[in-house]
């Protein structure tokens, strides 16, 4: 009888605690669904995202170099020229106008600048090359360094660029010669059409001017035929393959933009983003209204573009572009995505789930770019936080992942 009662009160405390389980399970919050996220180390970038557009680096426009009668042109912008072969312009004068002394006088003046104009030309080309080799011997140093790690890889590319930068500045500096050439050559043209003459003999004669540089017409300022003073805008010559990028980026964003930053050009047009880098950023902010009625101060940043023509044979002069411009990187930090901070007074914190449970953690964040963060202290690679959660969770819930 005794065993009996004995079994009986086991079995009805054993019924007890499973009535007492149940109600406890039952009153029990349940599991808070969340995303969940890990904790990972690897590449880091930051940048100032803003829109720009393309321009020609080097625009010419050519110039009546003496008073007469322009003829009609058969250019039309988008035709193709050649430096030193295509006619661009005509001019029709007669002697009369040429012997004039105050004429004379401006004539010989006008070539004495260009011939000055060309002398200084000739000493920064010089300079601009002797400047390129250089660069060029650095930049061979550098790659046999890179060879046997003896040089990091951002130094190379600092001094890769240094011989981008200085090619580009021979490339100006041949331009601006070929440019002081045409203009001494356009002076002379007109200057000696001053000899002395019969006054009985006043033929007309037909001043022709050629293309100074190898590119497209963008704006012919005068088709027909009509009179022209000295000085007068014919037509505007340019390059639509040589292409730099002005962005207007905020002033306080403009203070983080350093020359030689890497630029990612997207939504061009092309199947894939185009490289560059900042050559300038300009020392000059201007006023700006946002499309709020904000007053914005902002500064231009010239780029120019590192990626070949023959990727960009579509884009051409004052396209719009999307451009992301390097702020700063590093190749290997802790990353958290910015889904999972939130504040907290002062401080940057996550939710950090252990053993199914979610636990306050306060994190010290570092350089942001929108998406990701990255973490100097609190958090280890490997670890999961809860992205945006909500305000069922709390420091001890039980989380399970969505």
């Amino acid at each position: 009888m005794a065993k009996g009662n004995r079994s009986r009160q086991v079995v009805g405390i054993g019924i007890g605690v499973v009535i007492v389980g149940l109600l406890v399970y039952g009153f029990m919050p349940p599991a808070v669904d969340v995303d969940l996220a890990t904790i990972t180390e690897g590449p880091l970038t930051v940048f100032v995202e803003e829109d720009g557009k393309t321009r020609v680096r080097e625009r010419y426009i050519v110039a009546s170099p003496l008073e007469g009668r322009l003829l009609r042109t058969s250019l039309h912008s988008g035709d193709i020229v050649v430096a030193g072969t295509t006619v661009v312009a005509t001019i029709e004068a007669s002697d009369v106008t040429l012997l004039d002394d105050r004429a004379r006088s401006e004539s010989e003046a006008r070539l004495k600048a260009a011939e000055a104009h060309r002398e200084q030309s000739k000493e920064l080309i010089e300079r601009a090359r002797d400047a390129a080799a250089i660069a060029g011997n650095e930049l061979n140093r550098a790659e046999a360094l890179l060879a046997k790690t003896s040089i990091t890889t951002e130094a190379y590319e600092e001094i890769r660029l240094k011989y981008r930068l200085a090619n580009h500045d021979l490339r100006v500096a041949e331009f601006n010669q070929t440019i002081a050439e045409f203009e001494r050559d356009q002076a002379k043209a007109a200057f000696v059409r001053f000899a002395d003459r019969p006054e009985d003999k006043q033929p007309l004669f037909r001043h022709e001017m050629r293309a100074p540089i190898s590119g497209r017409v963008f704006r012919v300022f005068e088709e027909n035929a009509s009179p022209v003073i000295v000085g007068a805008r014919l037509i505007e010559l340019g390059d639509p393959a040589d292409l730099e990028v002005e962005i207007d980026v905020l002033s306080s964003d403009a203070v983080r933009v350093k020359p030689g930053a890497k630029v990612w050009l997207k939504h061009w047009g092309g199947d894939a983003p185009l490289e560059a880098r900042v050559r300038v950023v300009e020392p000059s902010a201007f006023t700006k209204i946002s499309a709020l009625g904000i007053e914005e101060q902002r500064v231009w940043v010239i780029a120019d573009i590192m990626s070949p023509p023959e990727k960009r044979t579509t884009l051409g002069d004052g396209y719009r572009i999307e451009a992301s411009i390097v702020t700063w990187d590093s190749p290997k930090v802790v990353k958290v995505p910015a889904g999972a901070l939130f504040r907290r007074g002062n401080d940057w914190v996550v939710y950090r789930v252990q053993q199914s449970r979610a636990s306050l953690q306060v994190v010290q964040v570092g350089h942001s770019n929108g998406s990701e963060s990255e973490v100097l202290e609190g958090l280890e690679p490997g670890e999961q936080v809860i992205l945006h959660p909500s305000d069922r969770v709390y420091s001890g819930a039980s989380v399970i992942a969505r």
